[in-house]
């Protein structure tokens, strides 16, 4: 099952952030008929401001560590998922080339996924190499196999009281234990 047909049969919402892949992800999902049941949106924050000013990432965290960071990409889907009233919020940042930006090598990407009511979004690290156009494919395609996989864990995850010992943390994907991992 596809992530719209996911998304359809829950009957949530997904909003985009995107950075490095400048719209590529929202390109993608309404290329697929009856998108419009479920995408609400996106926001192309290509611009560090923008993260910022837009998606609400804190400053102070963009001038520490740059925008190509697992908790920038992190707080720009969660920023994204909030700001369109979405269900779901998904986002990407890196960098494609040609040069390295804030003290990052070409190929250095993050994808991020924000699920339902969870106030911290899990981060993945891509392993993207190849030219300026290899490397924003490879980040799409990673995007929609973490939300795929985000959907589908989301969907066999038992339920769980909060507070109860053992109960997943809600700031989390199921299984995924929310570090940022080579993907």
């Amino acid at each position: 099952m596809s992530v719209l047909e996911l998304l359809t049969a829950r009957g949530h919402t997904l909003a985009v952030a995107e950075s490095l892949t400048g719209g590529a992800v929202a390109a993608a999902l309404t290329a697929v008929p009856g998108a419009s049941a479920v995408f609400r949106g996106s926001v192309t924050a290509y611009a560090t401001d923008v993260k910022r000013d837009v998606l609400g990432v804190d400053a102070g965290l963009l001038a520490e560590r740059g925008a190509v960071d697992p908790e920038v990409v992190r707080r720009m889907a969660t920023g994204v998922r909030d700001l369109l009233g979405a269900d779901w919020g998904v986002a990407t940042t890196g960098v494609a080339g040609p040069a390295p930006q804030d003290g990052r090598p070409v190929g250095t990407v993050f994808v991020a996924v924000a699920p339902p009511g969870a106030r911290r979004a899990v981060a993945q690290r891509v392993e993207a190499t190849g030219d300026r156009e290899s490397i924003r494919a490879r980040t799409v395609d990673a995007l929609l196999a973490a939300l795929h996989e985000a959907l589908v864990e989301d969907a066999v995850a038992p339920p769980a009281l909060p507070g109860l010992p053992g109960a997943p943390d809600s700031s989390e994907l199921p299984g995924s234990g929310g570090d940022v991992s080579t993907g």
